[in-house]
């Protein structure tokens, strides 16, 4: 297993960009600490996010792991770019000339996965604790430690993704294809929602019943948006009249329905190399 993933590891940081990208995305992570000092004087109405709660226990562990993962297009890119990589180079048949099996190769590229979102995982929590423990109003090791199922769900959602980009980075070949596809997908998935909750199944929880095992929007279903949950949020909105009947949960179904997917993109990405004429 480290003779494989020492090998991934070596091509991703000889190649630039890649090294770029990936140093690019946990310096984006480290800014989650830059919300801290974001603070709006529009006349006699002073925000302060930071005194708004945005980092007491244990909310941080919803807030940072959802923002968190708008920065993984970073490792997307480098992802999708790897799997390219090795059609243009030549490499995956050089590998395969070098005694490593198809099975081996895939499993590589899923530790690599794996690794990735580990280490995002560990950032995100070292950083959140960190501001954590110097913003929140709690400190109480039972409060601060509670809600920690959001790293997990943080954890799933990245693998769950990346393995999503692996598989279309090695049935497309092209990165900027692969790339493309990725986005045509998620706009795909957004009509399909759309029809679905407001044409078909109006003022209905079915569309939702249906749409949670579409991959995009099951990845998506893991963190919920953690904003209107501030009690400003809340209060304006009993203010307007607007009832706030969200589940913020992370549920063991919509990990599952991650996994399945996640389990599907690795199987037809080995699918692929084992049929494919290399």
């Amino acid at each position: 297993m480290k003779r494989l993933l020492s090998i991934e590891l070596q091509k991703i940081w000889k190649n630039r960009a890649s090294r770029i990208l990936t140093l690019t995305y946990f310096i984006l992570l480290t800014f989650l600490t830059l919300i801290a000092s974001i603070k709006f004087d529009i006349g006699p109405f002073h925000l302060d996010l930071a005194e708004q709660g945005i980092f007491n226990f244990p909310y941080i562990w919803h807030f940072n792991t959802y923002f968190a993962s708008f920065f993984k297009i970073f490792l997307a890119v480098v992802i999708v770019s790897m799997m390219a990589n090795e059609y243009s180079y030549g490499t995956l048949k050089q590998n395969l000339i070098d005694g490593m099996s198809k099975k081996e190769f895939i499993y590589s590229k899923f530790l690599t996965v794996t690794l990735f979102a580990g280490i995002s995982a560990v950032f995100v929590f070292i950083v959140s604790l960190i501001l954590g423990l110097i913003f929140s109003s709690f400190n109480e090791p039972s409060i601060i430690f509670s809600q920690m199922e959001y790293l997990l769900a943080y954890f799933v959602k990245l693998i769950g993704f990346f393995s999503f980009c692996l598989f279309l980075g090695i049935l497309v070949k092209k990165s900027a294809f692969a790339l493309g596809f990725l986005f045509f997908w998620n706009i795909i998935e957004g009509i399909i929602i759309g029809i679905l909750s407001f044409k078909i199944f109006p003022k209905s929880d079915t569309a939702h019943s249906i749409t949670q095992f579409l991959p995009l929007e099951s990845m998506s279903n893991l963190i919920i948006e953690p904003v209107t949950r501030l009690a400003v949020i809340k209060s304006i909105g009993n203010q307007v009249g607007i009832e706030n009947v969200k589940d913020y949960d992370v549920h063991w179904y919509s990990i599952l329905i991650v996994l399945a997917w996640t389990s599907i993109f690795i199987f037809l990405s080995h699918y692929i190399i084992k049929k494919r004429d290399l």
